[in-house]
């Protein structure tokens, strides 16, 4: 449904960010993209949603497909009326709005009067049961939690066919964190909409991602399902936490477990 071929983005023709980067995400499957802070992840989405474009980046070799068709030359609006939404990082809604105000401007492509009613009760009653409480309510008073959902429903509004999510569990608590991946993993198996995912926290993405992808600067380093990735011993240790019982690792060897090149092996 949606691949990157082999794309470099450099911003301000200077700057490069991402070298040579593949991926392919299946119609109706979340993927995960993981890594650390700089490695070129959430620039992954603003190519595919064009978003790219407006920070003086550009997509200099390679191109990205959706169905079959190259939009990595089309503007934002093209890309979000084909089906393409993205859900930014940091929770950007409009904080002197109301939670139903923000929720409507994720319609605004929709000229249908009914269905943007349909699909507003269809986010209060299955989705998101807080925020119909807390319809009236200004959005910028609210918790960092429902500010999240807001966000993500103000995104279904446009009744997308591919979401991208980018940090969703960013500055949340543990419990709200899991509250926001049960309503991704629900609204992927109830609307069959394909998500990549670009997360930290490595753990919950794999919990509900059906294929991840591991970046470093710029460059994906490691791919496969992700219960394989769940498995595979540099994932666990540098992502998860978790490595052998018994093992010993000093200051010097964790810093710098890039030179093992296991990752390319």
């Amino acid at each position: 449904m949606l691949k990157l071929n082999n794309i470099e983005v450099i911003y301000s023709s200077v700057i490069l960010v991402l070298r040579g980067v593949s991926l392919t995400l299946n119609d109706g499957e979340i993927a995960c993209l993981l890594g650390a802070n700089g490695a070129g992840k959430s620039t992954v989405l603003k190519a595919i949603s064009g978003l790219l474009r407006t920070e003086l980046g550009e997509v200099t070799h390679g191109n990205i497909e959706y169905n079959g068709q190259r939009i990595d030359r089309k503007d934002p609006e093209e890309i979000a009326k084909m089906g393409i939404t993205q859900v930014i990082e940091g929770r950007r809604l409009y904080p002197h709005l109301s939670v139903e105000e923000n929720l409507l401007i994720g319609a605004y492509l929709n000229p249908n009067a009914s269905d943007v009613k349909k699909r507003l009760a269809q986010i209060y009653e299955e989705y998101f049961p807080n925020l119909k409480v807390l319809r009236k309510n200004v959005s910028g008073y609210l918790s960092g939690g429902e500010q999240q959902m807001v966000v993500i429903g103000r995104s279904l509004m446009a009744r997308p066919r591919v979401m991208l999510l980018d940090e969703p569990s960013l500055g949340l608590a543990p419990q709200i964190v899991k509250q926001i991946f049960q309503i991704i993993n629900k609204i992927n198996s109830d609307e069959k909409i394909s998500m990549l995912v670009v997360e930290q926290n490595a753990r919950v993405a794999l919990s509900i991602a059906a294929f991840g992808y591991v970046m470093e600067n710029g460059r994906v380093v490691l791919d496969g399902a992700a219960d394989r990735l769940r498995d595979n011993e540099d994932v666990r240790e540098f992502y998860l936490g978790l490595s052998q019982v018994g093992a010993k690792k000093s200051y010097r060897e964790v810093k710098h477990y890039k030179r093992r090149k296991r990752w390319l092996g």
